[in-house]
Formats: structure tokens, sequence, C-alpha cells
């Protein structure tokens, strides 16, 4: 298995554990029975479960982008060392926003979430170079 698969079956990982996490912190805070309704009149969260969900949602939003890029790579078999260090940068990144995210650390947390960001774009920049037919 590449590399590039490694990384993103661990940022999958990654991302059900912040599942897990942000539907613990919803339960210990609103109740399991709002957790399990329909949550028409919803309630909201706070504190460290909203964290745990804002985390959640900031990984939704870039996680269909790296997987993609994974799959790209892997599907013209363009693997580059460039490839390979934009998928540790994002899955490290991932792994180190979420502490820094739930601890408040607001400018760290920015820098973490730009070095994940940084793996995407070492991705595309790979990826442009063999469609150009030059070596990344």
């Amino acid at each position: 298995m590449s590399i590039e698969l490694k990384m993103l079956l661990y940022s999958t990982i990654v991302l059900v554990l912040l599942l897990i996490f942000q539907v613990l912190g919803e339960i210990i805070q609103n109740g399991l029975f709002h957790a399990m309704s329909a949550r028409d009149d919803e309630a909201g969260v706070s504190g460290y479960a909203g964290r745990f969900e804002r985390a959640f949602y900031n990984m939704l939003e870039t996680f269909p982008v790296f997987a993609a890029l994974v799959l790209m790579v892997e599907a013209t078999e363009s693997w580059t060392p460039l490839t390979a260090l934009g998928a540790q940068l994002y899955f490290w990144g991932r792994v180190l926003y979420v502490p820094a995210y739930i601890s408040g650390v607001p400018l760290v947390r920015t820098l973490i979430w730009a070095v994940s960001l940084v793996g995407i774009l070492l991705f595309v920049w790979a990826l442009l170079g063999v469609a150009n037919g030059s070596a990344a």
C-alpha cells in the first residue's frame, strides 16, 4: 500500500474518531434523549462539545478534496516524493489540528490548518506536473 493510501486510511480513522467525539460531546451536553431525537428544536452545543463539532466539520471541508487527490494519484500511478510528503502533511496537520482547536489556541490552530492545506497543494502541484508531462 502506498504512503498516500496509508495516510488516506489514517485520515479516515481521524475523521471517524472526530465524529465519535462530536457525538459524545453532544450527548454529554444535551443528553442522550436529545441525541436520539429528530432535533427539530436544535439546542446547539458550546464549549468542548462545540469545538469537537467545529473541528469535525472543518475536516469534512478538506477530506473529500484530499481523498480525491489521493485516488487520482493512485489511478494514474503518479506517486512522487511530493505526493508522499503532501499526504503526510495533510494527515499530521489534521491530527495536530484537533487538540489545538479543542484547547482553543487560535494562532497555532490556524498555522496547523495551513500545514494540511500545504499537503493538499503539494498533490495539486505534483498532479499538474504529471498532466503537463513534466517531472514533479
